[in-house]
């Protein structure tokens, strides 16, 4: 194999997927999460990034599919990494970006074959209704927004 040819090269790297959430919070600092029909557990807005498309459209784009409307994506918050696993044969990265706040659920559209609630939780109650990977993204989000710098998991755990 020669790795003067481009395409030889990039074909042997790993491959990856990207999934993108929006952290929302109301005035009082609860989380907004969904409840996918499809799923027992509790999520941030969001899912996986298109071809062609940046992880801060894929926010966008999630958003105004799963709740109906639009906020401004803000700053990245997370950047999550985890491995292949279950039925899912790549690594991931997951983007959590700043989608501000929103005062209430109401005028929320949730779409009915793919979201079946959502809710604003305490940021400890949140913990509680996510997959344990992915709890720990609460609190790392509320921190990255609080200090204006963004944070890196590697599955759900700060690196040592």
């Amino acid at each position: 194999m020669t790795w003067t040819d481009p395409a030889i090269w990039y074909a042997a790297l790993p491959a990856f997927h990207a999934a993108a959430a929006a952290l929302i919070t109301d005035p009082a600092g609860r989380v907004l999460l969904v409840k996918p029909t499809y799923r027992d557990h509790w999520a941030f807005p969001g899912g996986y990034v298109e071809e062609s498309e940046y992880p801060h459209q894929a926010c966008a784009r999630e958003m105004r599919e799963e709740l109906g409307f639009t906020l401004p994506v803000g700053d990245l918050l997370v950047v999550d990494w985890a491995p292949p696993s279950g039925s899912r044969p790549r690594a991931i990265i997951s983007f959590t970006f700043d989608c501000g706040r929103r005062a209430s659920t109401d005028g929320i559209s949730l779409p009915s074959q793919e979201l079946e609630d959502v809710a604003f939780f305490s940021p400890d109650e949140a913990e509680g209704y996510l997959p344990d990977n992915v709890a720990p993204r609460v609190q790392a989000a509320l921190t990255a927004r609080a200090r204006h710098t963004p944070a890196y998991l590697s599955h759900g755990i700060p690196p040592q």
